[in-house]
């Protein structure tokens, strides 16, 4: 790779439906193999990415990876997740140790890693920790930061955690984007799901979840207006958040909500919340059934949050002497 040049190549692991994949590419970093074990993942892939880089398969049955400037992985780590049933002795939570693996392997310029934010936390900070000393001692200046994803124009409260990895030699220390969008001198206001979804608002029968709201939904707030921004576009269909027309909530005691007044209530169509995690063409996901493009959808990164990470990376490659 020779310095100063526009484009970067990378290997994307763990890859999903494509949401980094999409990012990297916008990013001006052009995946060139990349990995899913989820069946349904990789069908939805090829549709929403455009690209036919998809290699489908246990990444702890792979032996061999092609040479790139970047391997980026958002690997799976739901035992330390804020939401859902956890188990922090799950042997997924430990699958940042195949990533280590390929860096090793391809000795990358550098690296991204994204993961859940609960990881940060004093009782799950062994598990980061881990992390950040496997990459150092592999050879990297490792640098991490929870980042929400609307601070980067998106209409959704999303709190991720990222790891950056610049190759030690290069004598540099990834720096993470600044905050585009909220308060503060420069930015732009925060991206609404007014402005997101607003012309999605009469979603087609089949295209959410029709199942009663059950005590377990309604043991937290589910709903924003249409001026604020979604809650985290989660996995599973049933929980999804409540559409902004549905009536307001009101709280009626520890972990019980009910509604204001009568009307029509409903969870965000999968429509809704592939544009709330940034996909530019939604109806795209309409590859298997709804309730596996929720689960695609909800366990992507953003794109434009991954771009401008990725982004950032690439600005600070180029910058080099």
């Amino acid at each position: 790779m020779s310095r100063g040049r526009s484009h970067f190549s990378a290997i994307s692991l763990f890859a999903g439906c494509g949401g980094s994949d999409i990012g990297l590419r916008s990013a001006g970093i052009e995946p060139i193999w990349s990995n899913e074990i989820n069946e349904s993942a990789c069908q939805i892939f090829e549709r929403v990415t455009g690209m036919s880089t998809m290699n489908p398969g246990d990444i702890r049955r792979i032996s061999g990876f092609p040479k790139a400037d970047i391997v980026a992985g958002c690997y799976p780590c739901q035992g330390y997740s804020q939401g859902g049933r956890r188990n922090n002795g799950d042997k997924i939570n430990f699958l940042y140790q195949e990533f280590d693996r390929v860096v090793r392997r391809v000795r990358p310029l550098a690296f991204i890693a994204e993961n859940v934010d609960g990881m940060r936390f004093a009782h799950n900070r062994q598990l980061l920790t881990n992390q950040l000393v496997r990459y150092r001692l592999a050879g990297y200046r490792v640098t991490w930061k929870v980042l929400d994803a609307k601070d980067y124009g998106l209409a959704q409260d999303r709190r991720r955690l990222f790891i950056a990895g610049i190759r030690s030699a290069e004598g540099l220390t990834y720096k993470f984007p600044k905050p585009t969008h909220g308060k503060g001198a420069g930015r732009r206001p925060f991206y609404t799901l007014r402005s997101a979804i607003w012309h999605m608002r009469h979603a087609p029968d089949g295209s959410y979840d029709p199942e009663p709201l059950h005590w377990y939904y309604l043991s937290r707030n589910r709903r924003r207006t249409w001026a604020q921004q979604a809650t985290c576009i989660v996995a599973h269909w049933r929980h999804v958040g409540l559409h902004p027309d549905s009536p307001p909530l009101k709280k009626l005691g520890p972990d019980k909500w009910e509604f204001t007044r009568l009307g029509r209530s409903r969870r965000f169509s999968y429509l809704e919340c592939a544009a709330l995690q940034g996909f530019s063409d939604p109806a795209a996901f309409d590859v298997c059934s709804v309730k596996l493009r929720f689960r695609a959808i909800g366990n992507a990164v953003p794109p434009p949050l991954f771009e401008a990470v990725a982004k950032a990376l690439v600005d600070q490659l180029q910058s080099r002497g």
